[in-house]
């Protein structure tokens, strides 16, 4: 927090997630590029939400990637995927950068977790095909809420990992905020965001919070790890089993023997043998 300009400034780290993301899902460079941007914007906007909420960000394109769908909490634990894994080819270093992986044409919405089991979902179209430009779009399209938000993937020096350095940076103004300073400070992150991540991150977050950030009355009011993870497991699927019915979990038993599914997030495999199944329908509890 900026106590005197009133603006609020949210950094995430996610190098490690991000590379455990790519190692889970087989992606190609510019897929795994991509979809560590957005869990880096799930972290972002996870932080934001209240108690034990979620938000989840969904990008459909026409594009080779067709998508991805990622989520985040309030505790730092973020997931998701892209629906091609094996993009490998971006465009040159240009404000078109994406376009050869996001196509002509999609949109980007956001649904947010209210509490209560109340959710709110906007949209905005991709206009600029950047993550972070069409994100800014977003808070101030459909939250009336000026927004800077930077991702950035740093090479590492003397390392083979396409990622890099990976990191996010998402700044807005309270109610009441020094709307100059706010414009301000966006210039100078732009500025200076790639180089303090590449020369502090090795020293952590704060290390690079605090080159951004060397105003007196800048103030730390949470920290906490964040980390690629799921919530799936067998439970959930057994729960899906018995929403299917009887009619049609007795049809799949007579011409599967079993049921298996597979965990879009993070690939794992549920196999739920056929005794099992017999054993929910003769326990009537569908």
């Amino acid at each position: 927090m900026l106590k005197n300009t009133d603006l609020r400034v949210v950094l995430a780290t996610t190098t490690e997630l991000s590379r455990q993301a790519r190692a889970t899902h087989g992606t190609a460079p510019a897929a795994a590029a991509l979809l560590s941007q957005a869990l880096t914007a799930a972290a972002l906007m996870g932080a934001l939400q209240k108690s034990d909420s979620r938000i989840n960000i969904q990008v459909e394109c026409d594009g080779p990637l067709r998508g991805l769908f990622v989520d985040g909490d309030t505790s730092g634990l973020v997931r998701g995927y892209v629906k091609n894994a094996h993009v490998e080819y971006a465009g040159g270093d240009s404000q078109y950068h994406w376009r050869p992986v996001l196509g002509n044409k999609g949109f980007l919405s956001v649904l947010r977790d209210l509490g209560g089991g109340e959710y709110y979902r906007s949209a905005v179209e991709l206009e600029a095909f950047d993550l972070a430009a069409d994100l800014e779009r977003y808070f101030k399209q459909s939250d009336q809420l000026p927004s800077h938000v930077l991702l950035a993937q740093l090479p590492v020096g003397g390392e083979a990992e396409p990622l890099g350095h990976v990191a996010g940076l998402l700044v807005q103004p309270l109610p009441g905020a020094d709307m100059t300073a706010f414009a301000e400070l966006g210039e100078r992150l732009r500025r200076d965001f790639a180089p303090a991540l590449q020369a502090r991150s090795a020293e952590g977050a704060t290390a690079v919070l605090r080159a951004l950030l060397p105003e007196s009355d800048f103030e730390v009011m949470s920290r906490y790890p964040l980390r690629f993870g799921c919530s799936c497991s067998k439970d959930r699927v057994l729960r899906a089993l018995l929403a299917m019915g009887r009619e049609e979990l007795t049809d799949l038993l007579e011409k599967e023997g079993q049921a298996e599914a597979t965990c879009q997030f993070c690939t794992t495999r549920y196999v739920i043998p056929g005794e099992e199944i017999r054993g929910m329908l003769e326990r009537g509890g569908i």
